[in-house]
């Protein structure tokens, strides 16, 4: 704000300001001329125009006071300019002996910068408006969103009244307008809760049969707590896990007293399945090393008398059936093992039935001819010069050789 100009006191120099006549009329410099502003009839012209610059400077204070409220930046040029219009009009007949020009012009100027305060504090006003609107546009947009999108009820619910308690900042809004941003909001916030009210209503039905199946599953648990059929009824509970697992939750309470129970009756079986098989565990490992000297006896069986060899197998064999499990994780180890003995004894008696073979004899004969059949062949198509046809019977001849010499191992 431009300085505004400044008026000196009348009180200081009334005689510079105006005069008395002999007859007592009071004049005063007006800007159209001396102006005649009333009459001093109780004491010496001194006097007289001392108390009519008094009520000068009363007006110039008024007009002070004035300049200090638009100075202030409080926002109140409108009425500074009401009551600055209103104080000059008074100064065409105010009965004051003063520098009334000079109090003119400051007024003016006080009118003057009061209506270029009163616009820009106007613009200002509308700017702020503008804001506060797109403020709450802003929080409407928001809160539609979490209206119709949102999942997350306990962080909405506390946004929305965190958004609430905003909204009742804002000011600066007129308020047809304001009414109409706030039934915009308040429809989002009526949604939500809707949606919240029917999201916790639907999660209370599938609590409630949540509750119902895992009643349901617990009950089936219990009456297998008992059973001594135990695969079957193992691979029934982990089933009846998976199952426990998809039925969803219910209450916290209800749920881990559900459990409680349902893991209770899972533990009982499982420990006396585990004490059962411990129980036989150890009757199999019992068992193991009665077929660990049954194998060291079977490893010893002379293999020259094939008769013999073939009795002994037989008795290591029986008691071997008798003797009954082994551990799981050592049953393919003692099989192996058995069979490895058994191969050994089977191969004994091939070897003599070979030895005594007569059609495995004119066999291997058979396979000698053919093989020194195509090497004379591959002889005669060298000599030929033929040596394509050579190698297709060294080929052949050494296919021949490779059937006489399992032919002859055949035979022992």
């Amino acid at each position: 704000m431009t300085d505004l100009p400044s008026v000196a006191p009348a009180v200081d120099e009334p005689a510079r300001w105006g005069r008395v006549d002999t007859d007592g009329t009071v004049w005063t410099v007006a800007p159209e001329g001396d102006r005649a502003v009333g009459s001093w009839q109780a004491g010496d012209a001194t006097e007289g125009l001392a108390h009519y610059a008094r009520r000068f400077d009363d007006l110039r204070t008024e007009a002070d006071l004035l300049v200090s409220r638009l100075q202030s930046g409080r926002g109140d040029a409108a009425g500074v300019l009401r009551s600055a219009t209103v104080l000059r009009e008074r100064l065409d007949v105010a009965s004051v002996v003063g520098d009334l020009p000079g109090l003119v012009t400051r007024l003016d100027a006080v009118i003057g910068a009061a209506e270029r305060s009163g616009r820009a504090e106007k613009s200002a006003k509308a700017g702020a408006r503008e804001k506060a609107v797109a403020r709450k546009e802003a929080l409407i947009g928001e809160a539609e969103t979490l209206a119709e999108e949102t999942t997350r009820w306990k962080h909405a619910g506390d946004r929305f009244s965190g958004m609430l308690e905003e909204w009742k900042t804002v000011r600066g809004i007129d308020r047809k307008t304001d009414d109409a941003l706030w039934k915009r909001f308040a429809k989002a916030r009526e949604t939500f809760t809707r949606r919240r009210g029917a999201h916790f209503a639907e999660l209370d039905r599938a609590r409630s049969a949540a509750k119902t199946r895992k009643e349901e599953l617990v009950t089936e648990a219990e009456s297998l707590q008992d059973s001594e059929d135990w695969g079957p009824t193992a691979g029934r509970y982990k089933e009846l896990m998976v199952e426990w697992k998809s039925a969803g939750r219910t209450s916290k309470d209800a749920d881990d007293a559900l459990w409680a129970r349902f893991r209770g009756a899972q533990d009982h079986f499982f420990a006396r399945r585990s004490a059962t098989f411990d129980a036989r565990d150890a009757e199999f490992a019992g068992n193991a090393k009665a077929k660990e000297s049954l194998l060291v006896e079977a490893a010893a069986i002379d293999l020259s008398d094939v008769d013999s060899a073939r009795a002994a197998l037989r008795s290591v064999q029986e008691r071997w059936d008798e003797i009954g499990k082994v551990p799981r994780e050592r049953v393919r180890e003692f099989s192996a093992r058995l069979k490895e003995v058994e191969d050994r004894v089977r191969g004994a008696v091939d070897r003599r039935w070979s030895k005594t073979d007569p059609e495995k004899e004119a066999r291997v004969g058979q396979f000698r001819e053919r093989v020194e059949a195509f090497e004379a062949q591959a002889a005669k198509a060298r000599a030929a010069g033929d040596e394509r046809r050579a190698r297709d019977a060294d080929r052949q001849a050494e296919q021949w050789r490779e059937w006489l010499a399992a032919a002859e191992r055949a035979t022992g």
